[in-house]
């Protein structure tokens, strides 16, 4: 199934998924975003896919806080 980014909260609530799970749909995710980005693409649109990495990122650390950081500070740079 495809999950978007207002499925985040949904797959941080699942109890029967293990967080290996939710951290794969949610990097899953990202991933999709950045495949779709070509050379074509505007600066705003990169910037946007930045944005909502973030927010991925975010809720990886929920689920896994050491995985989520090295995330989040790897966007920043």
């Amino acid at each position: 199934m495809e999950y978007t980014l207002k499925d985040i909260d949904k797959i941080l609530s699942f109890k029967t998924w293990s967080d290996k799970q939710k951290i794969d749909a949610l990097l899953q995710m990202d991933c999709t975003m950045y495949c779709n980005l070509g050379s074509d693409s505007t600066i705003a649109e990169k910037k946007e896919v930045k944005r909502k990495s973030k927010d991925i990122y975010k809720a990886i650390k929920k689920v896994d806080k050491a995985m989520g950081d090295l995330f989040l500070s790897d966007v920043d740079q």
